[in-house]
């Protein structure tokens, strides 16, 4: 992998030269950069790792640590699809109230071929291949939904406040509090992988801060981020969920969630 913002995996992926894709390759985001929430003081929060499209497990997961849609909430480092099966039913999330995503790369992708800036080829080829049989029309509403997403969201201030993004972030929580990421900023929090993988260290000042992104074997803290991605599609991978702040996290794969019934569990 390279650099901090990872600029050779996402070439790779969209099948371009440097130079091209800084011309025509820019993610286009039309929520704003960063959405504050309010610390929850009458219920939980938790974080969970990179869906793709494994609902099943989520749904093991939420009745595993009885969660609580009325006061409870969900936060999510992004990668709602590809790779897994029920991407679908991970994009029907977003209307469920308790839930509240930032865009990962994965997202930035499904918006990238609505755009025509990729071809549903190359996506198929990073994991989109769910979507063969989707119609341009049912992917463009996803599209729509998804550009609705903040690349950042952070939660409470203080010694309370945590932020979550989708894969890593160089500076202090008043840098992500203002915004504004240029083109080189926003590629390093969608596809960014120094930290994760041990090749450079987050500035001081930046609250816990919960990412994905980079599989990792279990929930790994590098500085002040935390990083949650244990791989819910791999065979071996399981979906993990952490609550804020808490010492406690939550893991299950796929195999083993649905063993358990969990397809049938009720989502809140």
């Amino acid at each position: 992998m390279a650099g901090p913002a990872d600029g050779n995996e996402r070439q790779r992926a969209y099948g371009c030269s440097a130079r091209h894709y800084d011309e025509t390759m820019m993610t286009l985001v039309t929520a704003p950069d960063v959405l504050h929430h309010a610390t929850n003081r009458a219920g939980r929060d938790f974080v969970v790792g990179d869906l793709h499209g494994c609902v099943d497990a989520l749904r093991y997961l939420l009745r595993e640590v009885r969660f609580d849609a009325g006061c409870d909430r969900l936060f999510s480092v992004g990668d709602l699809v590809d790779r897994g099966t029920q991407c679908d039913e991970a994009i029907a999330l977003l209307d469920r109230p308790w839930f509240h995503p930032v865009l990962g790369n994965h997202e930035d992708a499904l918006c990238a071929v609505v755009d025509g800036r990729l071809s549903r080829r190359r996506w198929y080829a990073i994991g989109g291949g769910w979507a063969e049989s989707v119609p341009d029309s049912r992917l463009a509403g996803y599209a729509r939904r998804l550009r609705e997403l903040p690349l950042v969201r952070v939660v409470g201030s203080g010694a309370e406040r945590f932020n979550v993004l989708h894969a890593e972030f160089f500076g202090d929580d008043a840098d992500l509090d203002a915004g504004g990421f240029d083109d080189d900023v926003r590629e390093q929090m969608l596809w960014g992988r120094t930290v994760a993988l041990g090749r450079a260290r987050p500035s001081a000042g930046l609250s816990v801060t919960y990412c994905g992104h980079t599989p990792m074997r279990d929930v790994t803290r590098v500085g002040s981020q935390v990083f949650i991605d244990t791989g819910a599609f791999a065979e071996q991978g399981r979906l993990t969920l952490v609550e804020a702040h808490g010492a406690r996290h939550w893991s299950v794969s796929v195999e083993t969630a649905r063993a358990e019934g969990a397809a049938a569990f009720a989502l809140p």
